[in-house]
């Protein structure tokens, strides 16, 4: 797979860097990663995978841009409040990378469409803010054999996992909080939906090139108010029913 000027100039930075040089740019360019959910952290994550020159990047939400998201979305500007974020979105990772082919779905991934719609995709990233959306999207990941990215906001804190067959999301969460707090009712501070978001598009960026460690089988967690960050090991469930 060969590069333009363009891209060899766009790229540089990467070309040059230890553990991604050609090799992983090419990977990053050959790659199809699917965003499910494009709010706080996964339009931040859209944002970097675009500029890092993934090949083919895939939307999937059913929202509208609202004056309230604008806290924390950063892809989103004021005249585009009412309009279908899918559609935002690709015309600004579009704008930003034209190297990059965008497909939308302007719909809610459900437990009948996760199956289907993951076919032909590399690697997911979940970015959604609904425990059943996140439930099905990590079953159709084990039993399509796609490694998942899971990214999640609370008020002052935030989490990053990846998750590859066996331990799944499903260990780490077995079953749907009944008290499980949402932005709306809670709040979140704006600023950590981007470093959730870029710490999302960089496991990805891991994963695709090669480099380093990714946080298979762990979940990298953030405190902003303390300033603190931590991983912790995920454990497999053997009773999971979806992977154990």
């Amino acid at each position: 797979m060969t590069f333009s000027e363009d891209e060899i100039e766009r790229y540089a930075r990467h070309l040059v860097l230890a553990d991604v040089g050609g090799p992983g740019q090419q990977r990053l360019k050959a790659a199809r990663v699917l965003i499910v959910g494009l709010g706080g952290v996964g339009g931040p994550a859209a944002l970097y995978l675009a500029a890092a020159g993934v090949g083919t990047l895939g939307l999937i939400d059913d929202d509208t841009v609202a004056l309230s998201n604008l806290q924390r979305q950063i892809q989103f500007d004021t005249p585009d409040i009412g309009k279908p974020k899918v559609a935002v979105s690709a015309r600004r990772l579009t704008a930003l990378n034209p190297h990059v082919a965008v497909q939308t779905f302007a719909e809610r991934l459900t437990e009948e469409s996760a199956a289907s719609r993951l076919v032909g995709w590399d690697l997911v990233i979940d970015g959604t803010d609904d425990f059943d959306t996140r439930m099905a999207v990590n079953a159709a990941c084990v039993a399509s054999g796609i490694p998942l990215v899971s990214g999640a906001l609370g008020a002052w804190s935030g989490q990053v996992g990846v998750f590859e067959g066996r331990p799944c999301y499903r260990c780490l969460v077995p079953e749907v909080p009944p008290d499980a707090e949402t932005c709306a009712r809670v709040g979140v501070v704006g600023a950590l939906a981007g470093l959730v978001g870029s710490m999302a598009a960089l496991e990805a960026i891991k994963w695709l090139t090669g480099a380093g460690q990714p946080l298979t089988g762990r979940l990298w967690i953030h405190g902003a108010l303390e300033g603190r960050s931590r991983t912790v090991t995920v454990t497999a469930d053997p009773t999971c029913p979806v992977c154990g």
